[in-house]
């Protein structure tokens, strides 16, 4: 089988809508897995980087790190996969492999050049093009194993979303007597709320209102705040060992890290477009730790699929169709999805 071209949904150009077209997929080497790709969730990140926010990006842009498929050829030298399987791509594609960092399976953190799945360039200088596309050639390295115990269209956010907030919980230790608050109820938060209950925690959602209360509780909060109430620092203050705040809008830092208790941590995995402000003495008082986390290395990421596969979830989602990811942007800017997009691509 050979795809040297492909359907895709790409932004020509900062802030212009997606539309169909085409893109070049490099041939199948010696190493690589083609992908049929099933499904790809939409990520808020991915908003942020066809529209500029983080940076001038490359177009045109594919966005999409939340694929999950079907192998559909493999090269001659790969031993980890056979056609028919199911398997997910995540956020990276490639990493230099000898940095100190993906050395110790920390690719996310790769010091010598890092290969994102999209609005990136290869080690070859070419452009990378994501998921939202029919088909994507990938190392078998960077190629996760999809359990059979979850649906494709429910793993797909999992290769980012999932990814994203397992890391910091497994990092930090949430688990039974521990007191964990996912600051957020969107696309990451909701599933820092499920691993954080299925590791053991005691789970608090902190967000601006209570109007996702119903939700909270039954995909495993033990409590619910809104953060616009502000009683609701006074009453939490000196409360939680680990909070993850997984919003990217700028937070005022000084009052939530007056929620942990000592030696507590507050861990940002959402990443605002503007800065953010602090001051010391919120983290000297208490010693506590201000952090941030990436997504996970590829042990890992496998390591939180089969953990979400043994407890038996994925991510809540509403499928749409590829014609619809430019509404779908305008909702997710809106906080209008429970909880995650994700592209059908049969119809792209």
């Amino acid at each position: 089988m050979t795809v040297t071209t492909v359907a895709a949904y790409a932004a020509t150009a900062p802030n212009a809508p997606l539309e169909r077209t085409t893109v070049p997929r490099r041939p199948v080497g010696e190493h690589d897995v083609l992908i049929d790709i099933k499904y790809a969730g939409i990520c808020h990140s991915d908003i942020h980087q066809a529209r500029d926010g983080w940076g001038k990006g490359i177009f045109p842009m594919v966005p999409g790190h939340e694929i999950a498929g079907i192998v559909a050829e493999v090269g001659s030298g790969v031993t980890k996969f056979t056609v028919g399987d199911r398997v997910g791509v995540g956020c990276l594609v490639d990493s230099c492999r000898e940095c100190d960092n993906c050395k110790a399976g920390l690719e996310q953190y790769c010091t010598g050049g890092g290969v994102p799945t999209y609005n990136g360039l290869d080690k070859q200088g070419e452009p990378t093009y994501g998921g939202y596309s029919t088909h994507v050639v990938v190392d078998e390295n960077y190629t996760l194993r999809i359990p059979e115990g979850i649906s494709l269209e429910v793993a797909a956010p999992l290769l980012c979303a999932g990814i994203t907030t397992y890391s910091p919980l497994a990092h930090w230790n949430a688990g039974p007597g521990k007191k964990v608050a996912i600051v957020g109820l969107g696309g990451l938060g909701h599933m820092g709320v499920k691993i954080a209950h299925a590791m053991g925690a005691e789970v608090t959602v902190l967000s601006q209102s209570l109007r996702k209360q119903e939700d909270g509780l039954k995909l495993g909060a033990d409590h619910y705040y809104a953060t616009s109430d502000p009683e609701t620092f006074k009453q939490l203050a000196g409360t939680f060992d680990l909070i993850v705040s997984t919003v990217s809008a700028p937070l005022p830092l000084d009052s939530y890290l007056s929620l942990l208790r000592t030696d507590g941590a507050f861990v940002n995995v959402g990443a605002p477009e503007e800065p953010v402000s602090l001051n010391l003495f919120s983290v000297i008082g208490g010693r506590k730790t201000l952090a941030g986390s990436g997504i996970g290395g590829i042990r890992e990421t496998q390591e939180m699929l089969d953990f979400c596969a043994e407890h038996g979830f994925g991510a809540e989602i509403e499928l749409i169709d590829a014609d619809g990811i430019n509404e779908a942007y305008e909702r997710v800017l809106n906080s209008d999805v429970r909880y995650r997009f994700v592209i059908d691509t049969s119809t792209i």
